[in-house]
């Protein structure tokens, strides 16, 4: 996939910069965490793995149990922890992850090599965006994504790629943070954040998500908003580890005043 098709923030954020090695993620995954459940009095590192690896969790057990042998695509799987987590916790036939960044993809195919060797043909890793995923039609019982929309451009594509590869009845699952409705939504999340200043993040209104899935050709679209227990854990866990006063700390009070949520979203193919 050509560099100039990946927007310039996100080439350099997950490319140069390797956002995992920052000091607010830890253990190679890159998402904010579902931290309930876990104590957050003074949450270690260890605590923080294990919130963003329960926020894969949280996601994966939207699809039907092992029963079913799904075959399911990941997109933005960045370093690819979450799509061997998939496959070794929860028992799918077969988990592709996809990702529009080339280094995130070799550094998936490093990190996960022993998984990789030990499922040859059930665990993979290909380069791929959003809008052009390398699936055929029909091919998959379920696409998810963990955190990984906010980057995308637009949404409408993705809606319509994931409907292209989802069989009918397939299951879409998405999670990440989606803005409020209103005129000046996305210049105070600007002004606050600057993952949003700088074009690495995108205000997605949640309302204007749900009709291009319906667009696209899914029904029973679900949203369940998860901000309780994304937000507080995530901000007391930047408390030891950014400088005061450092712009990640305004998610928190970007939640509060109603600018931002997250949320899982589910939708079923028609």
């Amino acid at each position: 996939m050509s560099q100039d098709r990946i927007p310039g923030p996100v080439r350099q954020t997950y490319g140069a910069d390797d956002l995992s090695r920052t000091a607010g993620f830890a253990g190679g995954y890159i998402n904010f965490g579902d931290w309930s459940g876990i104590r957050t009095t003074v949450p270690t590192p260890e605590d923080r793995v294990r919130s963003q690896e329960d926020l894969y969790r949280r996601a994966l057990r939207a699809f039907p149990g092992p029963r079913e042998p799904l075959r399911l695509a990941e997109v933005g799987c960045g370093r690819g922890l979450g799509a061997a987590l998939a496959l070794c916790e929860f028992r799918f036939a077969a988990v592709t992850g996809v990702d529009i960044h080339p280094d995130q993809i070799e550094r998936a195919r490093a990190v996960n090599a022993k998984a990789l060797a030990t499922f040859p043909d059930r665990l993979g890793y290909a380069l791929g965006s959003a809008e052009d995923l390398p699936f055929a039609d029909a091919s998959l019982d379920g696409v998810y994504s963990v955190e990984a929309a906010q980057h995308f451009r637009e949404l409408t594509g993705f809606a319509r790629e994931a409907a292209r590869v989802l069989r009918p009845g397939g299951r879409l699952v998405v999670t990440t943070f989606f803005s409020a409705e209103g005129p000046d939504v996305a210049e105070r999340l600007s002004i606050l954040l600057g993952s949003f200043a700088n074009g690495l993040d995108v205000a997605h209104p949640l309302d204007a998500f749900t009709a291009d899935l319906a667009a696209a050709g899914f029904t029973d679209v679900g949203t369940e908003s998860i901000g309780a227990d994304v937000w507080p854990g995530l901000d007391r866990y930047l408390e030891g580890t950014v400088p005061p006063g450092h712009w990640t700390r305004n998610f928190l009070g970007a939640w509060r005043d109603g600018l931002l949520d997250y949320h899982l979203v589910t939708a079923t193919r028609r």
